[in-house]
């Protein structure tokens, strides 16, 4: 999970305010102080508000409003009944495309891969515009067929989801699915085994782990998004809306903060169930593994590339609509292409998508230095320092973004903390972006450390090099294409997230993701769709030059 701390001599006074010890301290607190300000402080706050009576004094008194009513154990039904229908399919496609794209035979995979990443390159409930656009009562499916099409609620919400899921499944089982070694199926057909014999026996098993963590990964992802529900979710209310109606719609904080720890709980079940099959899964791994090239076989590749194309073409088709509903002059009966739905007429315009991206650049910035500093730091830092940090720093991922959020109105709305200067800023909402995605660029750096040849900081410490130094002309260099793609990972969630930043948004500082969800409650679904589109532009662009900028470091590399 993390990096061996490096046990390369480093040159310098041993006192106690040497010069490397001071770079580590520095490099260790800087990140260890936001980790308490704006992830422990908040999350221990929602607790403290859920057990807060309304007389001030600590009981359980909230939970039992909550327990004790029908319409909680509704809305946390369906909000399983759900998640658990989109897990299952969200899984099985995601396994089957996994299967296709890794252990498949077929031209085309280039569709597959971009098809299937595309609902990461915009906000959730895009998905849920361009369903509606497709299956709504005035959609295009709708008004072919002469009939309407209830898309909102369950089934409208289950389509939706799995489309947001999708990627991260087929991502997660396509890796586990890589480590298969090419001469372990080699030898089963020396020994005669058959094709199903081999998956049965060699692909599955294998590939078992990283079913298990994609399962918990959608689950978790799923059960907590805001977005989709809020758009196609109709009357079927769940966990995330109903947080939202308390909050929000009723100003009922505690209460709010109830169902926020009720929601919390699932998902950090999942969420350490997860980390266990991926310590699993890593334990799988062995040096020199050869690749697996397989061979064309009609009875295999036909039927998962079928597959693949069918639920490929259908992401596509509904991102497609979405677009070219944005060019529709007014939709769905007068289908001639304009720009008049780029003319955003709800209150400030377009000022929200660009405060997304100069928030989702400093986020991106901040917590790329802020990742980085924090693995340089762990790698000198004493064990009993060192351990525990590492095990806060990847806790986040096991608290929802609407739950991270909440607590944020709550723990820095209040008159007694001294951070209250920090509630309404953009500052906050870019502290929200990345400690809500922090365990994930934190963990792909601790992956770039373990890669990193000890030898060559050695070599450095002993020509008389600081840490500092050392960081910055040896560590720096090998981890920059990793520190870019963590770049452009915190950048494209900051742009798309909604359910993190859905209770900080304030009229003078709201994210493009809320404007989008503003103007589809307006009525204005197709200004949804063409702020959507912009949105999308703007990553589709920044994944572009960031993706350049990492050939261009690997080109150097190779240079030198």
């Amino acid at each position: 999970m993390t990096a061996r701390p490096s046990t390369a001599p480093v040159p310098g006074r041993k006192g106690l305010f040497d010069a490397n010890r001071l770079f580590v301290a520095a490099c260790v607190g800087i990140p260890a102080l936001g980790l308490l300000l704006f992830f422990v402080q908040p999350v221990a706050i929602v607790f403290l508000r859920s057990i807060t009576e309304p007389d001030g004094s600590y009981g359980l008194g909230n939970y039992h409003r909550i327990l004790e009513g029908a319409r909680f154990w509704r809305v946390t039904g369906q909000s399983l009944v759900m998640t658990l229908i989109t897990t299952a399919i969200s899984v099985g496609a995601g396994f089957v495309i996994a299967l296709a794209l890794y252990r498949g035979h077929f031209r085309g995979k280039w569709f597959v891969r971009g098809a299937i990443l595309l609902p990461l390159l915009a906000p959730s409930l895009m998905q849920s515009l361009g369903l509606i656009f497709l299956l709504g009562r005035n959609g295009i499916v709708s008004r072919i067929l002469g009939t309407e099409i209830e898309i909102y609620g369950l089934w409208g919400l289950v389509i939706a989801n799995t489309l947001y899921a999708l990627p991260q499944a087929v991502m997660i089982i396509g890796a586990a699915l890589v480590l298969l070694d090419a001469r372990v199926y080699e030898a089963a057909d020396v020994m005669g085994a058959r094709p199903f014999r081999q998956f049965r026996d060699l692909t599955l098993p294998a590939a078992k782990y990283g079913i298990l963590s994609a399962i918990f990964v959608v689950f978790t992802i799923t059960i907590t998004d805001f977005g989709n529900a809020a758009v196609i979710g109709g009357n079927y209310t769940v966990l995330a809306t109903e947080i939202y109606r308390q909050v929000v719609g009723r100003q009922n904080f505690n209460l709010g903060a109830v169902v926020g720890i009720m929601l919390l709980l699932p998902t950090v079940l999942a969420y350490f169930i997860e980390r266990q099959a991926s310590r699993k899964s890593r334990g799988q791994k062995a040096a020199g593994i050869l690749p697996y090239v397989p061979k064309y076989s009609p009875l295999r590749d036909i039927p998962l590339a079928a597959f693949s194309f069918v639920v490929s073409g259908f992401v596509v088709l509904v991102m497609a609509v979405v677009v070219y509903a944005s060019f529709v002059t007014l939709w769905p009966y007068d289908l001639s292409l304009s720009l008049k739905n780029y003319a955003i007429d709800i209150a400030g315009g377009y000022d929200s998508l660009w405060i997304t991206i100069w928030i989702s650049l400093w986020a991106a910035a901040v917590g790329t230095v802020f990742v980085f500093a924090l693995g340089v730091g762990l790698r000198h830092a004493p064990a009993w320092i060192a351990q525990p940090l590492q095990v806060l720093a990847a806790m986040p991922a096991a608290v929802p973004g609407l739950v991270l959020g909440l607590a944020y109105i709550m723990a820095f709305n209040s008159l007694s903390n001294p951070f209250n200067f920090l509630y309404g800023t953009a500052t906050l909402i870019i502290a929200v972006n990345f400690y809500h995605y922090h365990t994930q660029a934190f963990l792909t750096l601790q992956t770039g450390f373990r890669q990193f040849p000890e030898t060559l900081e050695e070599a450095g410490a002993s020509l008389g090099a600081n840490l500092g130094r050392l960081s910055r002309d040896v560590v720096l260099p090998f981890m920059a294409p990793m520190l870019v793609s963590v770049l452009l990972f915190l950048f494209m969630r900051s742009m798309v997230t909604i359910s993190a930043v859905v209770f900080l948004s304030t009229p003078s500082v709201s994210v493009a993701s809320f404007q989008i969800l503003r103007l589809e409650d307006s009525g204005r679904t197709s200004q949804a769709a063409a702020f959507s589109t912009a949105l999308m532009g703007v990553v589709i662009l920044a994944l572009l030059l960031l993706t350049l900028l990492n050939r261009v470091i690997a080109s150097h590399h190779r240079a030198g």
